[in-house]
């Protein structure tokens, strides 16, 4: 067991979805809608949220927008679940060291760095490493996390590098994106004497990764049907519904490739589709949601329902809609 002082924030177990952020047609952004949305991932049951993200467009957001809808969040919780968001953007490591502590001004329970913006993808971890620490070492006792975000490229942090960030006591967090089982484990493996959660965003492992120990998950899919990926959070280990685990994990698999194209905009047509209101507008240039992307999803929607319905689980939006 470490010596260095940890954080004394730890993040709940289960699933943290990355948060889309409604615009309304105008390209203006729907704080109303954004709280509504909120809203639903609450009452989906979801354990945590992770506002300012790839899903929030968070690189169209200007830096006043990055923190509004921080902070619109963070009020709209109101304590009920603990909030993460995005604090680095690229630039010099003091001015990323900067935004971090605005970002937490915002009360967040913690500040998610983006790996591929600590150093470039030529250099090598040495450097992200100084650079971390450098980073940690500006943001004050701030608890931080990690996210190995595909934009603006995928810098993964291998097993030992992670092992040399925790040891500063100050990580709390990481949404990996390996896709790497065996990885995955060993990662875990290194955060086991720490205050610290992995949050796997690759489905097609979820019930492995959980399994392993990992601390939940953190995927695209909880913006499209987020009761399924709660319910399994809560039942990956439940002898009695073994059957149904394998049922629901193959839907994952098989569905990986429909819900990752033309997201997040494939995403707000299946909230739409479900009930929820929101616009189709994208600052992202993600593709075009053909008329048969479209089908494809109706029907992916429909397997939804009939799982849903299946697994005992009560549809969120028919909740709302019933209020």
């Amino acid at each position: 067991m470490t010596s260095v002082k940890q954080s004394s924030i730890l993040l709940p177990q289960g699933f943290i979805p990355v948060m889309l952020t409604p615009f309304q047609d105008s390209g203006e952004i729907d704080y109303d809608g954004l709280k509504a949305l909120t809203e639903l991932y609450l009452e989906a049951g979801c354990a945590g949220l992770f506002a300012n993200c790839l899903s929030s467009e968070m690189f169209e957001l200007t830096e006043d927008e990055r923190l509004s809808i921080t902070k619109t969040v963070v009020d709209q919780v109101a304590g009920r679940v603990p909030v993460v968001a995005t604090g680095t953007f690229g630039g010099p490591i003091a001015e990323q060291a900067d935004f971090v502590k605005r970002i937490y001004e915002t009360g967040v329970q913690a500040v998610i760095v983006i790996t591929s913006l600590i150093a470039a993808e030529d250099e090598s971890d040495e450097v992200f490493l100084t650079r971390s620490k450098e980073l940690i070492a500006l943001t004050d006792d701030i608890p931080l996390g990690f996210y190995e975000c595909p934009v603006p490229y995928k810098r993964l942090i291998m097993s030992p590098v992670l092992a040399e960030l925790l040891a500063t006591g100050r990580v709390i967090y990481h949404k990996d994106t390996s896709l790497d089982l065996e990885e995955v484990v060993r990662r875990i493996k290194v955060g086991e004497d720490y205050n610290f959660g992995l949050y796997d965003a690759y489905m097609v492992n979820a019930t492995a990764s959980l399994r392993a120990g990992a601390a939940g998950l953190s995927c695209i899919q909880g913006n499209i049907y987020p009761e399924l990926i709660v319910w399994l959070c809560n039942h990956y280990n439940d002898s009695e519904r073994r059957e149904d685990v394998v049922r629901l994990q193959n839907f994952f698999d098989e569905s990986m490739e429909l819900v990752h194209t033309a997201y997040p905009i494939i995403a707000k047509y299946s909230l739409q589709k479900r009930g929820f209101p929101i616009s189709l507008f994208t600052r992202r240039e993600v593709g075009v949601l053909t008329t048969e992307l479209q089908q494809k999803m109706d029907q992916l929607l429909e397997e939804i329902d009939d799982l849903q319905n299946d697994l005992g689980i009560t549809s969120i939006f028919k909740k709302s809609l019933a209020k």
